[in-house]
């Protein structure tokens, strides 16, 4: 069964899909079941370049992707960047380009004060990180 909102993987092609309406079945590609990719937010080895980071600037939110700077080439780059309401009413996505810094501006579209960001590495996979009203 697909969930809204879960994103799969053709490990043949390389397509990525986003499920808009949840379902039962599988979802296949290639004639091969897709990869569901499983949302990550803690592995020593990568996060410090992947987890996504809310900084506050002024009255302006920004979804920077890590810590350290992560790669924007041909070969690794993050593919985009959202950030999804609680009730998974409301999602602003930005595709990325090779080249281009690793953020998000939300810039007062942003009306909550609780959301969960996400990124797409094309190499390392789905990352995310919850945002408290705390921040």
């Amino acid at each position: 069964m697909s969930e809204k909102l879960e994103i799969y993987k053709c490990n043949v092609c390389g397509s990525v899909i986003e499920v808009i309406n949840s379902g039962v079945g599988q979802l296949v590609c290639c004639s091969v079941p897709m990869e569901h990719l499983q949302e990550q937010n803690n592995d020593n080895e990568y996060q410090e370049k992947h987890v996504p980071i809310l900084t506050l600037e002024g009255e302006n939110k920004t979804i920077r992707v890590g810590s350290i700077p992560h790669p924007m080439e041909k070969e690794h780059h993050i593919v985009f960047i959202e950030a999804i309401s609680p009730d998974k009413k409301y999602l602003k996505r930005k595709y990325l380009t090779i080249g281009e810094e690793a953020k998000m501006e939300l810039k007062g579209t942003c009306h909550y004060d609780e959301f969960t960001a996400r990124e797409l590495c094309n190499i390392h996979g789905l990352w995310v990180s919850e945002h408290k009203k705390e921040m």
